[in-house]
Order: C-alpha cells, then sequence, then structure tokens
C-alpha cells in the first residue's frame, strides 16, 4: 500500500488552474488556425478575399478548416517537456532546459520522419500522436537549430542572429508555471528559446511573453502582467526594443478605437518583438475573444503567430469556457491539446500523488517517461 497524497491546491483553486491552461493552450490554437488562412495576404487582399468586413472565421489552410502551424505543434511539445521535468525532478536529475530541449528534438522528429517510431521507448504518448507528422511551416532556425542533440544556451546559443517569433511562439506554456517566481520563468523561457533563436531581442520576447501568461495564469490583470513583463526586462542586456515594443503597445491603446491600421502600426511581425506588441494590444483592446482574435490576424503581418499569441493570452485571462466555441470545435488536435493541458494542471496541482519517493504511478509514468 502507497501512502496516499493529499492535494496541497483546493478544489476550487486547481479548477481555476484547469480552466486557465486550457483557454492557454486551446486559444493558442484557435488563434494560430484563424491567422493561418490569411498569413500570406496584406489587409487588402484579406478583404478582397473576404470581403469589407475581413476575416470573420476559419477558414481553410493545409487543405482543411482549424488546421494549425508549426506553432501550436511546438508549443504543444513545450507543455510534455515541462511535464517531464517536473516528473523527473524526483530522480535528482532536474534541468528543465534539458528536458524540454528533448521535448523540442521530439518534434523535430516529426518533421522528417513519416510516423511514430515505436521502437523509441522514451517518446511518451504525444509524440506518437500521428496527426503531428506533417510540416506547418516551421521557421528555417526551428529546424537547424533542433537538427542535431547540441543544446543552445545563453553563453553560445543557436542561430545568434535570428530574429523572427518562432521560439516566442512556443513560449506561452512556461508561464504556467505558476508556483514558480516571475523570474525564475522569465530565466527558462529565456534559456530554452536561445535553443533555437540566439538575437537578444527573440529570447527576450519569449521571457516576456511567459511572464505576462504567468500573472493571467495567477489572476492579474493583463495590463499589470504586461507591467511586471517590463521589470524583468529592465536588467537584461539588449532588452530596448522589446521594452520599447511594449510600451508602444501599452500607448496604443489610448489613441483610439481599434482598427488594422493601429495594429499595423506596431510592426510588420518580421521580428518576436512586434509580433509580442501586436499580440497584446489586441489583447488589451478586444471586447471579447473573437473581437480581439479577429483584430490579431487582420492585418498584413504575421497573422498566425500573431493570432496564436493573442489567444493564449486571452484563454489564460478568461479560461475556456470564453472561447468561441463554433471555432473551437473544428480546431485540428483539440482532443490533443485538451489532454495535455489537464495532463499539465493535473501534474502541477498534484503531482505528488502520481510520483515521489512514498507512490509511482507506472500509468503516468509511461505516459512522460524519465528516460
Amino acid at each position: 500500500m502507497s501512502a496516499a497524497v493529499t492535494a496541497v491546491w483546493g478544489r476550487t483553486e486547481q479548477q481555476d488552474f484547469r480552466s486557465r491552461v486550457r483557454g492557454c493552450l486551446l486559444g493558442g490554437a484557435v488563434g494560430d488556425a484563424l491567422g493561418a488562412g490569411v498569413a500570406a495576404l496584406s489587409l487588402d487582399e484579406i478583404r478582397a478575399v473576404h470581403g469589407a468586413d475581413a476575416l470573420t472565421g476559419l477558414v481553410s489552410a493545409y487543405g482543411r478548416r482549424g488546421a494549425v502551424t508549426a506553432g501550436t505543434q511546438l508549443t504543444l511539445f513545450t507543455v510534455d517537456g515541462l511535464i517531464r521535468a517536473q516528473v523527473r525532478r524526483d530522480t535528482g536529475a532536474w534541468h528543465p532546459p534539458t528536458d524540454v530541449h528533448r521535448a523540442y528534438r521530439r518534434w523535430a522528429a516529426t518533421q522528417r520522419d513519416w510516423g511514430p517510431d515505436e521502437r523509441r521507448k522514451d517518446n511518451g504518448w504525444l509524440a506518437r500522436e500521428e496527426w503531428l507528422y506533417v510540416r506547418r511551416d516551421p521557421s528555417h532556425e526551428c529546424l537547424t537549430g533542433l537538427a542535431d542533440d547540441v543544446m543552445g544556451t545563453l553563453e553560445k546559443p543557436k542561430n545568434p542572429t535570428a530574429r523572427d517569433s518562432g521560439a516566442l511562439t512556443r513560449s506561452a506554456p512556461f508561464g504556467l508555471l505558476v508556483g514558480w517566481e516571475p523570474k525564475l520563468v522569465f530565466q527558462l523561457a529565456v534559456e530554452c528559446a536561445a535553443q533555437t533563436h540566439g538575437h537578444p531581442t527573440a529570447y527576450l520576447s519569449a521571457g516576456s511573453l511567459a511572464v505576462i501568461v504567468h500573472g493571467l495564469a495567477r489572476g492579474e490583470s493583463l495590463d499589470a502582467s504586461v507591467q511586471r513583463a517590463l521589470a524583468q526586462l529592465a536588467a537584461r542586456p539588449g532588452h530596448q526594443p522589446v521594452t520599447d515594443a511594449l510600451k508602444d503597445a501599452l500607448g496604443a491603446v489610448r489613441q483610439g478605437m481599434p482598427a488594422p491600421a493601429r495594429v499595423e502600426s506596431l510592426g510588420e511581425g518580421r521580428t518576436a518583438e512586434d509580433v509580442l506588441a501586436v499580440a497584446v494590444y489586441c489583447a488589451l483592446v478586444g471586447e471579447d475573444i473573437r473581437h480581439g482574435l479577429r483584430l490579431a490576424v487582420n492585418h498584413g503581418g504575421a497573422s498566425a503567430e500573431t493570432g496564436a499569441l493573442c489567444g493564449s493570452l486571452l484563454g489564460a485571462l478568461h479560461g475556456e469556457t470564453a472561447l468561441p466555441p463554433a471555432w473551437l470545435a473544428e480546431i485540428e488536435g483539440r482532443g490533443t491539446a485538451l489532454e495535455l493541458a489537464d495532463d499539465f494542471a493535473m501534474e502541477m496541482t498534484q503531482g505528488p500523488a502520481l510520483h515521489g519517493p512514498a507512490v509511482t504511478n507506472p500509468g503516468w509514468l509511461t505516459r512522460y517517461p524519465r528516460g
């Protein structure tokens, strides 16, 4: 008989946290899929195809409605890596950046293999999901940064000139580590971003997003969470472009009614800080999630990336029940994202009941191997 383990979270707190985790992952996927349908179009082209109101709902991308991009794929593997890190903590061999890097390497295998390799006993369940074995426009930097076993670090980052949002769009889950201090959340996100994107503005944008999500997941307002991210940025070398981008997003809120022109004034989406600024602005001014996401994708910039980040922010802020059900129903991989979200929430709130010195659940360790 194993000793019973009492959860340290109350039931209400667990339910609220699970809702925010689901909201973050599913909201990101919804925004990603919404933007994917217009990712290559200018605003004029979007209106020419979809009418004066621009995009109002999901359209086909990659041959189906609701398809997600590599950003959502990598986000799911971020969650998988974070769960593995917690599971491995019992062994004393605890280094979260390494566990996340191993998860990203499992994603990299999905980009080159035909399907799951059943011979790999360390894959766990996520890497056996066949729908993930497709290429959905991953950034060149993500592919090259994860092409070998060498892990990029802040001292020796991969792709040191890479400024795009490839690392940023996978970094929201770091903010769901609500038991961590913001400084540690920021640091972990930064270290994991440097595994593929070594330019300071790329990895500092990832750290900023993580801290913003962290505040939302803990019940803070979006504005307060952005201020906390600015405080974390202040001491970091090379922070000024990211700091300026976030301040521009806050300033744009006070400049009148939200409109595509104001969104486009925050940047074209070529750099991580531009994508972050657009997503934060749209989340701040959105009347609800539907309005915020439409604003986040109807522009000539990186629509899938800004939509995904805005969805993650609004989902973490409001929980999954606030997501538009008609859009959510069509999202590719929704069941996988939901299952992963619930596993993450269970690990974070009741991990000691699943593994530890007094108890070992073989089913859980099959899903998330320690090897």
